[in-house]
């Protein structure tokens, strides 16, 4: 049995999904044969070309379950989740989410978040610019009106929660390196930003995804600071800010609606 495919898909678009299914009976080609082969051809072509494209915005992935394990994996994905837009970097959106609902890849329980954090490293790499907020900036700042002001963050940057160490394990095959460094029970928040040339993959310290998501959500620097520690009772705001700036995270500190320090396009961090 074909699975529906989302919306009023045509007898065509089925037919290139799904092997099993015959070509139209309307297909013609101009030298009025049926045009089989063709149709076979387009329909190799297609799903070649799109688990090319997912195996390059998902290398540790790709590197993580093998070369075999992708192919079948990405194939099966663009039966169920076609191209919405011509914009092929934008594929992949809900890889992540089709991943946790395949039973084989359990034994990588891990594997949808590092999904996350790939695309959220494509997302970053096509983000919009913008310059840092300085150091001497948030120096120049009073504690009083520092924890009344609210930030932005980059417009690159991505935010990726995790009970996995995601950084650790991408970090370890994006560079081919240990493939086996890490302790799975240590999780990682990471945060993903462009703020030069690179994409860069930071792990966040405990609360720092709390934190940040908070000054996202337009909260003020106090109030950020105040979810975080709900959300980590060792959260450390000093540790925490220091791989913000370091990052280069922070591009403006609004203080009221007439005054910042910095102007810049908000970010929006893809969360979980």
């Amino acid at each position: 049995m074909t699975p529906s495919i989302e919306g009023d898909r045509d007898e065509f678009v089925l037919a290139l999904l799904y092997p099993d299914l015959p070509p139209p009976a309307s297909l013609t080609a101009w030298h009025g044969e049926q045009p089989l082969r063709r149709f076979a051809v387009y329909r190799n072509n297609l799903f070649v070309g799109l688990s090319k494209a997912l195996e390059e915005r998902f290398p540790v992935c790709a590197r993580l379950v093998g070369e075999a394990f992708f192919r079948a994996m990405a194939q099966a994905y663009v039966r169920v989740s076609p191209p919405r837009t011509p914009i092929l970097f934008e594929y992949g959106e809900n890889f992540a989410e089709f991943i946790s609902t395949l039973a084989p890849a359990r034994e990588l329980p891990y594997l949808a978040d590092i999904a996350r954090l790939e695309y959220a490293v494509g997302r970053a790499h096509h983000a919009a610019d913008a310059d840092p907020l300085s150091l001497e900036a948030m120096r120049s700042l009073s504690r009083d009106r520092l924890y009344g002001a609210t930030l932005s963050l980059h417009p690159s940057a991505q935010l990726i929660a995790s009970k996995y160490p995601i950084v650790s394990i991408w970090r370890a095959n994006i560079l081919e390196g240990d493939a086996t460094a890490w302790e799975l029970s240590a999780a990682q928040d990471a945060l993903v930003l462009r703020p030069r040339l690179e994409v860069q993959v930071h792990a966040l310290p405990p609360g720092g995804y709390a934190f940040a998501q908070a000054l996202a959500q337009g909260r003020t620097f106090s109030g950020a600071a105040e979810t975080a520690v709900r959300d980590a009772t060792d959260f450390d705001l000093t540790d925490c800010l220091r791989v913000l700036l370091a990052s280069r995270a922070i591009v403006a500190i609004h203080l009221d609606a007439r005054e910042f320090v910095a102007e810049t396009t908000p970010a929006s961090p893809v969360g979980n």
